[in-house]
């Protein structure tokens, strides 16, 4: 009995040591799981913005023309060579700090060779991993002096901790609408995402609706928007835009005028996956489905009538380093209600330096 002892606990050791060695990981990943699910939530619909900053100016006129820029500027982070995991690339984070800061700097810049009015900015991070904390709100501001803005929340995720080598972290993140004219209420919208385990990869989508008083009466409504692509489905997609044209179709409807605009993540024109990219389809790139013209209300125009008669891309899909002839689409743009006249439209090309996506240029009247 006294020989057996030992090999019975050199067992019993050898048991133990394997036994942790496999539950150790199960524990620490389904304790992983079980935070992310805990700490998901979503902010409740018709939630009041606060407009902030003072307006050069207090009202819009009919039979005047303003100029409106959308821009996505994909959280600091798209150089020309940078990829992105969740498109099918390497990278989870920005290059470093100064990038970001470079990057949001150069899309304020190019935003305001156009002299906007107005302003739809997209993806602005603030203390999230992937931006290195960075307030990308604060940095924009420095550049649009006398102009009021309202803020959406749009991305609140837990910690991500994918990509393995470099996780991409807690994230937060918001559309930025901003505006010469003083801004008297804001609202943020949430729209129907994912109820499955897809709303994880998901934002917390939503529009903002920003009024501002019309001289002659009524009210100018802005949408700002950035729909679903990843976690995206059809049902979904459907829902969104059903939302949001319901919306814009009731202000119309009590004698408002709306200019929505912003990332629609869908072809805007139907046809520039093939019209860009040499007729080719595509296929692989399963977010890129043609804009829903069809759900239109027949009050609402989408603007695709370009005055420099050329067909410009504004986004790239980020698997591999941005070089012209790689995948390009049409996914931002401008809707209008029947009583606003897009005076004219372009994208603006600026080969994918600062951002992922290029700015799209609107000026428009009432009437």
């Amino acid at each position: 009995m006294s020989k057996r002892k030992p090999k019975s606990k050199k067992f019993k050791i050898i048991l133990t040591v394997v036994l942790c060695l496999i539950l150790i990981p199960i524990l620490t990943v389904g304790g992983y799981f079980a935070y992310v699910m805990i700490a998901y939530s979503r902010l409740p619909d018709n939630l009041a913005l606060e407009p902030h900053g003072t307006a050069a100016l207090s009202e819009v006129h009919t039979e005047q023309t303003y100029t409106i820029v959308t821009q996505n500027l994909g959280f600091g982070a798209y150089v020309q060579d940078y990829t992105f995991f969740m498109d099918g690339g390497k990278e989870s984070w920005a290059r470093s700090r100064s990038s970001v800061r470079q990057c949001i700097n150069d899309g304020c810049k190019e935003t305001l060779l156009f002299d906007p009015d107005f302003v739809f900015f997209q993806e602005v991070d603030f203390d999230s991993t992937r931006s290195y904390h960075i307030d990308e709100s604060k940095l924009i501001m420095n550049h649009f002096e006398n102009y009021a803005y309202t803020a959406a929340v749009n991305y609140h995720s837990p910690f991500l901790m994918y990509p393995l080598t470099k996780p991409h972290g807690a994230s937060n993140s918001e559309i930025l609408t901003l505006s010469r004219y003083e801004i008297t209420s804001g609202l943020r919208r949430s729209l129907p995402i994912s109820t499955g385990f897809s709303k994880f990869l998901d934002l917390d989508r939503c529009y903002s609706k920003s009024r501002i008083t019309v001289a002659e009466g009524k009210e100018l409504v802005l949408y700002n928007v950035h729909l679903s692509a990843y976690g995206g489905s059809n049902k979904i997609r459907t829902g969104q835009m059903t939302m949001l044209f319901n919306d814009m179709k009731a202000e119309y409807e009590a004698g408002n005028y709306c200019v929505c605009g912003g990332d629609f993540n869908h072809d805007f024109t139907g046809t520039s996956t093939q019209d860009l990219n040499g007729g080719e389809g595509k296929a692989s790139y399963g977010w890129a489905q043609p804009f829903p013209a069809s759900l239109l209300p027949d009050c609402i125009t989408r603007c695709t009538s370009y005055s420099d008669l050329t067909l410009q891309p504004t986004c790239r899909n980020c698997d591999v380093p941005y070089k012209e002839g790689n995948f390009t689409i049409i996914v931002d743009g401008f809707l209008v209600t029947a009583n606003v006249t897009c005076v004219s439209v372009s994208n603006h090309y600026t080969a994918f330096t600062y951002s992922d996506h290029c700015p799209v240029v609107m000026q428009f009247q009432l009437h």
